[in-house]
Formats: structure tokens, sequence, C-alpha cells
């Protein structure tokens, strides 16, 4: 079994930890608080430490697709609708009912929004680009407003400013 390894990034939308192996990246989640104990350096592969960059560039408007292998356990379906996720481009947004479709199945809205969920790799694998068939930010484990500032962040640089006034 191969080593994980974590390590944390403060980002503008809260402290993501950030874990994986030598060779992908397993996790991307939300952290609340981090223990001193969490935080102290350690010898991290160079994916991990790659990750955090590609995150930084991310949000400051530089990346818009991640390039890091990743790996998560789960079902053939939920690895199917993972996939698909990958495939959404940056700036824009799907449908739970356009997720299901992407899969093959109408009916599969229930089981797309329940994979979708059980993500653990935040951002990478960008979930939070699927919202409800009337255009509502509906379900993200991150919270909401973490989902809203991630929609409107990649709208702004693939679009520009846009404003009502």
């Amino acid at each position: 079994m191969a080593n994980v390894f974590s390590t944390y990034y403060h980002s503008p939308v809260g402290v993501l930890k950030i874990s994986g192996t030598e060779d992908y990246i397993s996790e991307v989640s939300f952290y609340d608080k981090v223990q001193r104990s969490e935080s102290k350096k350690r010898n991290l592969p160079p994916l991990l430490i790659q990750c955090v960059e590609q995150l930084i560039q991310y949000f400051q408007g530089e990346l818009r697709q991640f390039d890091l292998p990743v790996n998560q356990p789960g079902t053939k379906f939920q690895q199917e609708v993972w996939s698909d996720l990958m495939t959404i481009p940056y700036g824009k947004t799907i449908s739970y009912l356009d997720l299901a479709k992407m899969t093959g199945d109408l009916k599969a809205t229930r089981a797309v929004a329940n994979a979708n969920g059980k993500n653990n790799i935040a951002i990478i694998i960008p979930c939070h680009r699927v919202i409800g068939a009337n255009k509502d930010l509906v379900g993200y484990a991150g919270g909401l407003w973490r989902k809203k500032w991630l929609l409107e962040h990649e709208a702004k640089v693939a679009y520009g400013i846009q404003t009502l006034f």
C-alpha cells in the first residue's frame, strides 16, 4: 500500500486539505480548522507540491484546467460520473439532469447527484459546476457560499467582470 501524504493550503475559500501519494492526488477537501501538529511541513512528494502550485494558479485566475493524476475509491458508476465532471468546461455549469444524460440514463438524476456529492477531490474534479435544473445553487459539501464563490471566480476569469450597473 502506497504512503499517503497530506498538506494544507490556505485558499481564498478557506483551508484545503490535499492528500495523495507519489503517483496521484486522492483528496482535496475543505477543512475548517488545522491542528498545529497537522500543519507542520514534511517531506512532501513533488506531486503534492505541484497540486498546491496549480491550486494557487487556479485561484489567481492563471489556470483553467488541472493537469494532475487523480484517484479515489468509488463504484464504476461513481468513477464514470467523476470522469464526466472533468469534461465540464471552465466557467460553465450543467444541471444534475444534464449530468444524468451524460451517463446515458435520464432517470439517474439522484444517482449522479449522490456520486457528485461523494467526490473527495474538490475543485480539481469540478463538482461545483453542477447546479439545479432551475439554475439554483444546490448541494455542495464545502458549503453553498464556496460553490457560489468558485462559480463567480471562474465566470469572472472566463468572461470578464460582469456587473449589473
